[in-house]
């Protein structure tokens, strides 16, 4: 889809836009509407014109003289038709919150009658093609299923949910994103424990009465893994799968989610790591997925906005360190452009999308995939993994160990 709208679609857009009214927001905060990121001014009210379907809101409160930001806060809606969503600021909390049905009711009539009007910014609609390109998947189901207990997506309410040794396996930009947003001295005292409600990927799959070699391979490659959870989960409709996909990247690219960013690595590494699935039983998802990841890194490397984009907060892009080959990602789109671009028969779009991709990588990244025969680190999370017979568990239906 392309990134800007023709005039038909934009009128109608504006005719049956909802308008999300946010009251008393503080100047200085930040802001985001899905792709984009505001200033709060003094007259502003809220947003007008948004389109029908999901949209992500995200806000990062700000201290007087507006250089400092405590942790983001992100939110999932959906906008149904001339639709109006009221929240307004609660400076206790320092976070929007709902009001009641009244103050709804009352609020409601007075967008209808234009009294907001001159105070609500209209929903940059050039950007909405860019927007659905990172949501098309997302559902009002797939939001209500995942989101936390509060809708509420936050690093604020996250810190109690990884040990050491999980912390300890985080990435190491997203520990200089922490540190650059002042996380660490802006984290609340007691962290309110609210998680997303994501499906389980183990990493390593386990199943007895079966030989080494046939263990080896379900390890090697995880076809039968995601068959198993695209059962399990979600009643074998893959665009749950690849909302759950777009869900966890715009919580963690947009909402600075430790969270979301490990489930988006997890599903990532789950789709490269199948061999059987992009070649012969599952193309078509493969097809979508290449799509999917495409758009995401597309719009974590793209450095420049047009716009009141705030670069001082909290940053919607990828870190410099995505453009080491260290990271996990360089050692899986390799191995997985290896295995499309030498298959003697494949899907055609599955080909030409892979071939997008593997282009992005290199014309963006500078990232070159020379197919050498290399040791594998020891040490190598995505080295081939070999589990020994004696420590093998059934897995069940779900592809999880029991």
């Amino acid at each position: 889809m392309a990134s800007s709208l023709d005039r038909e679609t934009a009128l109608e857009l504006v005719k049956k836009g909802g308008t999300l009214l946010l009251l008393d927001v503080p100047q200085f905060t930040l802001l985001g509407i899905d792709t984009q990121v505001y200033s709060v001014g003094p007259n502003f009210k809220g947003i007008k014109m948004l389109p029908p379907g999901p949209h992500f809101i995200y806000y990062c409160s700000s201290s007087k003289e507006g250089h400092e930001f405590s942790p983001t806060i992100g939110f999932f809606l959906t906008i149904h038709s001339f639709e109006i969503i009221v929240r307004k600021w609660c400076q206790r909390e320092e976070q929007l919150i709902k009001v009641s049905e009244e103050e709804e009711s009352r609020y409601c009539e007075m967008v209808r009658r234009m009294e907001f009007d001159q105070h609500l910014g209209p929903y940059p609609l050039d950007h909405f093609g860019n927007w659905k390109q990172l949501s098309c998947y997302i559902s009002e189901s797939t939001i209500s299923r995942i989101e936390p207990v509060g809708a509420e997506i936050s690093i604020a309410h996250e810190s109690v949910l990884f040990d050491q040794e999980q912390k300890a396996e985080m990435d190491k930009w997203l520990s200089a994103q922490v540190n650059k947003s002042s996380f660490s001295v802006c984290l609340p005292e007691k962290t309110v424990k609210r998680r997303c409600f994501y499906i389980t990927i183990p990493k390593i799959v386990k199943q007895k009465n079966i030989t080494g070699e046939e263990l080896t391979a379900l390890n090697l490659d995880k076809t039968m893994l995601l068959k198993n959870i695209l059962m399990t989960n979600f009643g074998e409709d893959e665009d749950l799968l690849l909302g759950e996909l777009q869900f966890s990247f715009i919580a963690f690219m947009m909402g600075q989610s430790l969270e979301a960013f490990i489930q988006w690595k997890d599903l990532v590494s789950l789709f490269f790591s199948c061999t059987e699935a992009p070649l012969r039983t599952r193309s078509q998802l493969f097809t979508k997925f290449i799509r999917v990841i495409y758009f995401q890194l597309k719009h974590g490397f793209h450095r420049e906005q047009k716009g009141n984009i705030v670069d001082k907060g909290p940053s919607l892009f990828l870190d410099d360190d995505w453009f080491s080959k260290d990271i996990f990602l360089y050692r899986l789109c390799k191995e997985f452009f290896l295995l499309v671009l030498n298959a003697e028969v494949i899907d055609g779009d599955l080909l030409s999308l892979t071939r997008k991709l593997k282009k992005l990588l290199e014309t963006t990244l500078g990232w070159d995939f020379v197919y050498m025969d290399a040791m594998l680190d020891e040490d190598d999370e995505f080295a081939p993994v070999v589990v020994p017979l004696n420590e093998a568990t059934p897995m069940s239906h779900d592809g999880q160990a029991s």
